[in-house]
């Protein structure tokens, strides 16, 4: 199973007795697969994951603000949504300067809920098909992900926030079956930029559920989540996220990718 990624901690999980704003942020490791400068820290007993703001790299396509700021925007719209998809995550300062800071969560190594198999390893029941192709041996593979409520969640909050880059180590799958989603630095685009491999529920009608969440979170813009958001995102990037949900909801299904878009993140883990 694919476990990279930057870790996060359930939410609602107390996290000792830590000041976690105040007290000193000391780094205990790097975590070098991250294309940004990512640390492993601790604040007090607390592991947390650390992303200063000075070491993020410039992307033309995301030039406004900071990754950091839409990594806690995601955040405030998973809380909004009730489903606890992100980790706690916060802005504070640290020994590199300003940063997002999210509470690590340790995945279970046995468990897997994104996969590339063999075609004809497909498990009848139980998940989806993405996509199929060929591996560096001219093998056929499939790309798959477990068919849960929790992933089914994730992606009705990627199609919301715009996730452009949901591969398939920012997953993290617990122990308990919960699911987090990590890495929410390419969102809230103006542009539709969905890249994703949650794409197994394409067609299928929301449920009741789903659409009052949505509907919930669409309210929520216009009071304190809005203006939270607004410190966080840009105006155009703030209407966008209303309309998008607009949309969702006038449709009422999972959305296909559109037209000459690219549907899926490179690497896919």
């Amino acid at each position: 199973m694919p476990t990279g990624g930057t870790p996060g901690s359930a939410n609602r999980a107390d996290p000792g007795s830590a000041d976690l704003d105040r007290t000193e942020l000391e780094l205990t490791g790097r975590i070098r697969s991250a294309s940004n400068a990512t640390f492993l820290a601790r604040i007090g007993d607390t592991v947390v994951v650390y992303k200063p703001i000075a070491g993020e790299r410039p992307l033309w396509d995301f030039p406004d603000g900071h990754l950091a700021h839409r990594e806690r925007a995601a955040y405030l719209v998973s809380e909004a949504f009730g489903w606890n998809v992100v980790p706690r995550t916060w802005l504070r300062d640290g020994p590199r300067g300003a940063g997002m800071v999210q509470l690590w969560q340790e995945p279970d190594p046995a468990q897997a809920a994104i996969d590339l198999v063999a075609s004809d390893e497909v498990p009848a029941t139980g998940w989806r098909q993405v996509l199929e192709g060929e591996d560096q041996e001219g093998r056929s593979v499939c790309l798959i992900h477990e068919d849960s409520a929790s992933l089914r969640r994730m992606a009705v909050f990627d199609i919301v926030v715009n996730n452009a880059d949901r591969k398939g180590d920012h997953v993290l799958a617990l122990p308990d079956g919960h699911r987090f989603g990590v890495d929410h630095g390419l969102t809230f685009h103006v542009d539709d930029k969905l890249r994703t491999v949650l794409w197994g529920w394409i067609g299928e009608s929301l449920t009741d559920s789903e659409r009052e969440a949505i509907s919930d979170l669409r309210g929520q813009l216009a009071g304190s989540l809005g203006a939270s958001l607004a410190g966080l995102i840009t105006a155009p990037e703030l209407s966008q996220l209303g309309l998008r949900c607009d949309r969702l909801l006038s449709e009422s299904e999972f959305p296909a990718p559109f037209p000459g878009q690219s549907a899926v993140p490179w690497p896919l883990f």
